[in-house]
């Protein structure tokens, strides 16, 4: 199959020789540097007259927070761009194959995909050609067509080009089940740096009034359920970590308030990977994985667990610590809390403890009123006694065996084989699929 393009000529031509198979492929490759789609929060029944359904359990090649992999067309319309940020392997200077799929092809792939049970919906994204509004158009197309005339009513999310016109980024949101606008670096001077094409404004705007409609949306389902929806699954974002010279107190800070303020439903952390050859860049050996991984954590504290940023990071401790998850290293540091009760303390200070998670504090909470919890009740309950055991005493008993003010606490959290080890086979794994946090932290 030929590729008639339907669009001006960009100043870069994409291979039309290709056929759709092999376009397809490069496509998909060219998608894998973004890490920021979702795997829950919208939830739609299937209807009469419409193919396919959306569940809470997630749409994407991503992980579920119960550990489920699971699975959507993951696609660029187009790889070719007219933008040259330092970082992205589809900048325009980057000399890799180019090409394009038009919106009928994607809608066909995605529909066939769909029947066959090899997805359950689509992530799609584009490089930019010719401008933002053109771009932004031919993804709009792609969602209307499944929507109105495929009657597809699987999970969409669709990618947000800065810049483009306001009437075209409300579309989105009501086309698709979640929308995404990348801020990609932490800062308006290494956005500045590192892709001058997109000033902060095209990418912070967009976000506020599609944080401004997702809002107004629920307030009017409230009201009445027949109310339209609006990007049920909320608004996601990625940042680039290890590019530019922000420490992880910067980005934590800028995620905390993208959660507050603009009500994001996720923030991903993307460990850069030079693709690229370009003097603006740090030369790494390896991308920064664990720290990408320790983001992670931190921003599950943020989001589950009531932490601040300021408790977790400050001017004495900008950078997280590589040896100890972002919980631990915040206990270690107010030794004054610990060690805590388990039959007396409440729910939030359960919460605080190494080990301890969401599930099994609750678990605690429950189990309690019933009987008086021990060491061997703490381990049925799912408690990492691994690491919370020098955090807790249990019937006024202490867990731990050891002063928890001598070094032997920080080597034994350390200690080779154990939590540390495990981190460090991190390196093994590719940076998307470190998107969940799991266990009890």
């Amino acid at each position: 199959m030929r590729l008639i393009l339907s669009v001006p000529p960009c100043r870069i031509s994409p291979m039309t020789n290709l056929s759709l198979e092999q376009r397809l492929a490069l496509l998909a490759d060219s998608a894998k540097y973004d890490v920021s789609c979702s795997s829950s929060g919208s939830s739609r029944r299937g209807a009469p007259g419409m193919v396919g359904s959306t569940g809470r359990g997630g749409i994407c090649h991503s992980w579920t927070a119960d550990g489920r992999c699971i699975s959507l067309l993951k696609i660029l319309l187009s790889n070719v761009c007219i933008y040259d940020c330092a970082y992205c392997v589809n900048r325009s200077s980057n000399p890799v194959p180019r090409t394009v799929l038009t919106p009928g092809e994607i809608v066909t792939i995605t529909m066939e995909f769909y029947r066959r049970n090899y997805i359950e919906g689509l992530f799609l994204s584009t490089g930019v050609v010719v401008s933002p509004d053109h771009t932004m158009e031919q993804l709009l197309r792609v969602a209307r067509r499944l929507r109105r005339e495929e009657r597809f009513n699987g999970y969409i999310h669709l990618k947000v080009v800065p810049g483009a016109d306001a009437v075209l980024v409300e579309e989105a949101g009501r086309l698709a089940d979640r929308v995404s606008i990348n801020i990609e670096l932490p800062s308006r001077r290494s956005l500045l740096l590192l892709a001058p094409d997109k000033p902060r404004e095209s990418i912070i705007e967009p976000m506020r009034r599609l944080s401004g409609l997702i809002e107004t949306s629920r307030l009017e389902r409230r009201r009445s359920r027949n109310a339209p929806r609006f990007a049920p699954a909320g608004q996601s974002t990625q940042l680039i970590v290890g590019a530019t010279s922000e420490n992880d107190r910067q980005i934590m800070t800028l995620s905390e308030g993208l959660y507050q303020r603009l009500g994001l439903k996720r923030v991903y952390y993307s460990a850069y990977v030079p693709v690229s050859s370009d003097r603006r860049l740090p030369a790494l050996a390896v991308p920064p994985l664990l720290r990408e991984h320790r983001l992670y954590q931190a921003d599950w504290l943020l989001r589950f667990y009531g932490f601040a940023s300021h408790e977790l990071l400050d001017d004495a401790h900008p950078h997280l610590d590589m040896r100890l998850d972002p919980k631990t290293g915040w206990a270690l540091r107010h030794l004054e809390q610990f060690p805590v009760e388990v039959n007396r303390a409440d729910y939030h200070l359960l919460l605080r403890v190494p080990g301890i998670g969401v599930r099994s504090a609750q678990r605690i909470v429950k189990a309690r009123r019933t009987c008086r919890l021990g060491e061997e009740e703490l381990k049925r309950l799912g408690v990492v006694l691994k690491r919370a055991r020098y955090f807790v005493t249990a019937g006024g008993r202490y867990l731990g065996g050891i002063s928890m003010e001598g070094p032997e606490l920080l080597e034994r959290l350390t200690a080779p084989g154990g939590r540390r080890a495990s981190l460090e086979q991190l390196e093994l794994f590719p940076a998307r699929d470190l998107s969940v946090v799991t266990g009890e932290l």
